[in-house]
């Protein structure tokens, strides 16, 4: 842990989740009153990360996954993202994201045609490796045809040995204040998942929720769970 005992963590994030339902008739772009970590003297403690990279999935022509209520995942995992950036660059971490509108990271002024997917996710990654010492969290919305699913899931590179407990840090603190009854465990990915397969650095993918889940896709369309999600991802992050 970052700064001391999960209890201790519980017990910051309840308070801080608190302050974020307040900011409910707040845009982003107003103030909302970020939550501060403050370490204690008395609990071990060990250096933040020096750089995290938030990767919004998909983007521009890629809509990525549509919920029953219209919500595109671009859209949503974009409004987490920014969240989530402002929480931590609020907590003195240096944040990159690796978009911050609505566009696929290709070259216009290169052959794309039939290669965008590609390119694209080649540019995050190279975003991530330019990076240097970082963490690096892709946020992402799930689907399946059934829609009894839901439940928010990580997905952690296996290239290094700090990813599976980064990915188990943010699933524990999401089901500490979220989700009390998401068993769902955290998956290391296969190849499939190409920025987890191919970055060294600790990553993790976070599909936040089913938006083919219709309690799912209301709750992360909505602004104020947005804010407490992305709290709760933060403090897995500081956690891990």
């Amino acid at each position: 842990m970052l700064f001391g005992a999960r209890s201790t963590l519980k017990r910051f994030l309840l308070a801080a989740l608190a302050v974020a339902s307040v900011s409910l008739l707040f845009s982003r772009a107003a103030a909302w009153s970020f939550p501060v970590w403050e370490p204690s003297d008395t609990l071990p403690s060990r250096t933040p990360p020096r750089t995290v990279v938030i990767d919004a999935g998909h983007g521009g022509e890629d809509g990525g996954a549509v919920a029953a209520n219209g919500a595109l995942e671009k859209d949503l995992n974009l409004a987490v993202a920014f969240y989530l950036y402002d929480l931590l660059k609020a907590n003195g971490v240096n944040v990159i994201m690796t978009r911050t509108d609505d566009r696929l990271l290709y070259d216009k002024n290169e052959n794309y045609i039939g290669r965008k997917k590609v390119l694209d996710l080649a540019a995050r990654r190279r975003i991530a490796e330019e990076a240097g010492d970082c963490l690096f969290v892709s946020i992402h919305m799930n689907a399946y045809p059934l829609p009894q699913y839901g439940g928010l899931q990580v997905w952690y590179s296996p290239n290094h040995p700090d990813s599976e407990a980064l990915a188990l840090s943010v699933r524990d603190s999401v089901k500490a204040t979220l989700q009390p009854d998401n068993d769902r465990p955290i998956k290391r990915a296969t190849s499939s998942i190409y920025l987890l397969h191919h970055l060294q650095c600790p990553s993790v993918l976070v599909e936040c929720g089913f938006l083919s889940n219709p309690s799912d896709a209301s709750l992360l369309s909505s602004p104020d769970y947005q804010k407490q999600l992305s709290l709760a991802i933060f403090a897995g992050i500081l956690g891990g």
